[in-house]
Parts: C-alpha cells; structure tokens; sequence
C-alpha cells in the first residue's frame, strides 16, 4: 500500500488529501498538523471549515484509509509521497518585505522531513510558493539527507473556494512538475499515477518545476487581473451612465475573451491572489524587470481603490458623516460558499467605516464572532501566523457587534452594506427591513445581488456597484 502524509491541515491539505482517500482506497493517507485543536475539528463533527460536500466525503473515508493527526513525525517518516501544504504569507520585514513570499514554515518542514526520514521520499509542493522555491527545498533536503534520495515536485492547487471539492472531483487540468532526470521523470509518473485514479491522462500535464511553480502565480495573476479591469470599468460606468453588468455581458460573448470573473465587485479577496501578485512582481523586480513588475502590481492598486471608493461613497452618501450611526454589514467572507476571510475586502471596508466612527452589526453565516473581531483588530502579520503562533483572544472592538439574523443586522441601521454575495441575501424581505430602519434608508450593494429598482420602489437610496447612480447619490459625489 502506497501511503502519502500531508504537511498541514488546512484549506487545501484538507479537502485535497480527502477526496485523494476517496478516489485512492488502495492508498492509505494521513494529514498531519501540530495545531492540536484543528486535528482535534477535523476527527470531530464539526470540520475546522466550511465547503459544501466535504462533510460527506471526509466521513466516507475517515477511519479507513484517511487519518488526521498531530504525530507529525511518525507519519512523514512512513510516508511514501509527502504532501507540504504550509502557509506562504508575504513577508512583513526584511528583504522583499510586502512583496516575497516567506517560507520561514516551508523551510522548518523540509529540515524535518530530513531529519526523521529513514527511506527514499517524494516531497511535492502542495502551498503557493514562488519560482525556484523547489531548488531551495532540494538544497536542504539533499545537504541533510544521510544518503537518502528525495525527489521534489510541484503539484499547484487550483481549487476555487466553495467550489473545492467539485473542483477536486472534475479538475480543469493537474499540474504535476519535476526534474527533467530518469528519478524525476519516475516520481513525476507515481504521482501521476495517484491523480489517474479518477483525472482523465490528458487532463494531467507534466512540465519542468519552474514552469509548474510560475504557472500558478500566473494563473491568479491572469484571473485577478480580470476582476480589476472590471472593477476599474465600474467606476467609469457609474461615472458616465453605463451599466456594468451590460458592458461585461456584452465583452464576455467575445469567445477570445469569455464571461468567467468579469462581476463587478467591492474587490477581490482570498488566501492567493493578493499574496501571488506581489510575489510576481518581487520575482520581476529581482530579475531586472521593473516594467512588467509596475504592470502586476496596479492589478493590486485598483482592488485597494474599489474599496477606498466604496467607502467613500457609503460616507459621501450619508450627508458626509456616519460618526454614531449603526450600518449593518452583510457578510464579511471574502466569497459566499466559504467561511474563509483572508484577504476579504469586508476588512478594508470595515476598517474605512469604523474610521470614520460608524458602530458596525455584522452578519455572516459561516463566519464566528471571533474571527470578525481577530480580522478587524489584528495586524496582518499577526494574522499570518499560524494559529498556535497567533494572540490567544482578539481584542473586541466596542464599535462592532456580530449578530447570527440578516435582520437583526439592519434593525435600525441608517444603511446596510452587502460584502458577501451569499445567496440569501437576494432573497431577504426587503420590506421588513426598511420598516426596521432610520429613514432615508441606505442600501450599497458591493456584490450586484440585489434588484435595485425593487428596493428603490419599497423606499431605499441604492448603491450598486458600476451601475446608474441614484439620483441621491448624483447629487453626492465621491472622491476616491
């Protein structure tokens, strides 16, 4: 029996080492973390996160041939493939601080893959790492080794939160990159071999490491880059009468552009694509490349500037003032489907309103009180940390409640912010909420998933994003 050992419990170890066990039952897998508490979630009922369909396929398998666990060490020294899947976070100082990646838990994963291994081992990259990282993690490997072989891979994730598992199920391609040498050749196919379990042969592409490691910082680079030139043509919609869901209808029937991530929003946000830019541009700046480096990095600046401009219109909106009054927040995950909250564009709206002295209800389904109150009252760099590494309790933020009711959010708010494109939210009675509010009545839609012209009809001064202003907001204007 095969066995594969996963380094890292998380949003992708997860899911990813799962859905392995349920197409692989031949193969036994176990996913470590020293993180006691999310070990202790994941053999529990209540998984440590929220993805539709992981339930089912973690309890199919659990107990058979999937195992979590924090005997870190035990396992990585039976395994046959180890799967690494730490965090990357950018660096907060030093050299490339806010732009390289750091790979200070990389680096401690790999010293200690050498130091317990007593056989020959697979190591494949599993997290977003920048390009060369492979041949670092080699050095180690092979400078520790005691004369035994590691042959390192890179296998990028290309999973969509609230999408994973089906996009585990039925991938668009897997990327599998290794030494262009007979030993890398080998491994690359007995990794190959696991994904042919259930992935078509052709849908499996082999490349060198470096390909691999860049093609998924360009592939976020490329998909984030889409949601800023949208977001950017938002503003110049609202600014001259256009509608954006018009204009990104009409450039998406072009085949050579297509319709996927043109939705105008308040921003992009999530664990990679923020973290996988500037990791780009670091890697252009040191290779000589400034221009192309300047070129990713307004990719980041217009997504700031969706959100400063935002802000500014929920201000400007509201007779210049919201010092004292209460707007709800309508979900605060960075997409809908996920509870994860890294890098969601509700902090930096929140963080905006809260500075301008607003008393904020939040609601979210699948993100806790603590979490909110951990992201808007940390530093980045703390929340970077690994949870063990991370303050024991967040400072709570008296300007912020958190509330489990759509409803109880809005009651008596001046006006109500959407951040999350949660389902519900479009379906919410509108009128219950507006009979509940102080009057005029304010409704900034930063997902486009309310039907303005209803909520207009019922009595509310609506926002949405790209789209006519309301003639309230035209005698407002916003300076971002």
């Amino acid at each position: 029996m095969v066995k594969i050992c996963c380094i890292g419990a998380g949003y992708v170890g997860g899911p990813t080492m799962a859905v392995i066990a349920l197409k692989c039952p031949d193969i036994e897998v176990v996913v470590v973390d020293i993180f006691e508490p999310r070990i202790i979630a994941w053999n529990s009922d209540h998984l440590p996160i929220y993805e539709p369909g992981l339930d089912d396929v973690v309890k199919q398998c659990r107990g058979k041939n999937l195992f979590f666990s924090k005997d870190v060490e035990k396992h990585v020294a039976e395994a046959d493939i180890v799967f690494v899947s730490v965090n990357t976070p950018t660096k907060t100082q030093g050299l490339g601080a806010g732009k390289a990646a750091d790979l200070t838990y990389w680096e401690s994963a790999a010293r200690m893959i050498a130091d317990v291994s007593k056989t020959d081992k697979i190591v494949v990259e599993k997290s977003t790492v920048p390009v060369k990282t492979a041949e670092a993690i080699e050095k180690i490997l092979t400078h520790n080794s005691k004369g035994i072989n590691f042959q390192i891979l890179s296998n990028p994730e290309f999973l969509a939160e609230g999408t994973a598992i089906k996009d585990l199920f039925n991938p668009d391609r897997v990327l599998i990159g290794g030494r262009e040498t007979p030993e890398g050749q080998k491994a690359i196919h007995a990794l190959k071999d696991v994904y042919a379990h259930w992935v078509p042969v052709e849908q499996i592409i082999c490349t060198n490491l470096w390909s691999a490691e860049l093609s998924k910082l360009a592939a976020n680079a490329f998909l984030a880059q889409r949601i800023s030139s949208v977001n950017a043509m938002s503003a110049l919609c609202e600014a001259t009468g256009a509608d954006v869901s018009q204009v990104s209808h009409a450039i998406g029937k072009d085949t050579r552009i297509g319709s996927k991530f043109l939705n105008a929003s308040v921003g992009f946000g999530g664990s990679c694509f923020q973290k996988d830019i500037l990791n780009l541009v670091y890697i252009c700046e040191c290779n000589g490349l400034p221009e192309v480096a300047s070129y990713w990095k307004q990719v980041i600046q217009v997504n700031e500037y969706q959100k400063t401009r935002f802000v500014n219109r929920v201000v400007s909106s509201m007779f210049n003032t919201i010092s004292g009054k209460k707007i709800a927040i309508l979900g605060f995950a960075f997409k809908k489907d996920t509870g994860d909250t890294r890098e969601t564009p509700a902090i930096g709206v929140c963080r905006g309103l809260l500075g301008d002295k607003a008393m904020l209800s939040i609601y979210d389904p699948q993100v806790s009180q603590e979490q909110i109150q951990r992201d808007l009252s940390m530093q980045k760099s703390e929340l970077d940390r690994p949870p063990h590494l991370q303050p024991a309790s967040p400072t709570a933020i008296k300007q912020v409640t958190c509330v489990w009711d759509a409803y109880e959010a809005a009651k008596g708010a001046h006006g109500i912010c959407i951040l999350t494109e949660w389902d519900e939210f479009k379906t919410l009675d509108y009128q219950k909420i507006y009979d509940d509010m102080q009057k005029p009545a304010f409704v900034f839609d930063g997902r486009n998933v309310v039907d303005a012209e209803k909520l207009r009809e019922i009595g509310f001064i609506v926002y949405s994003i790209g789209k006519p202003l309301d003639s309230w907001l035209k005698d407002m204007p916003a300076v971002a």
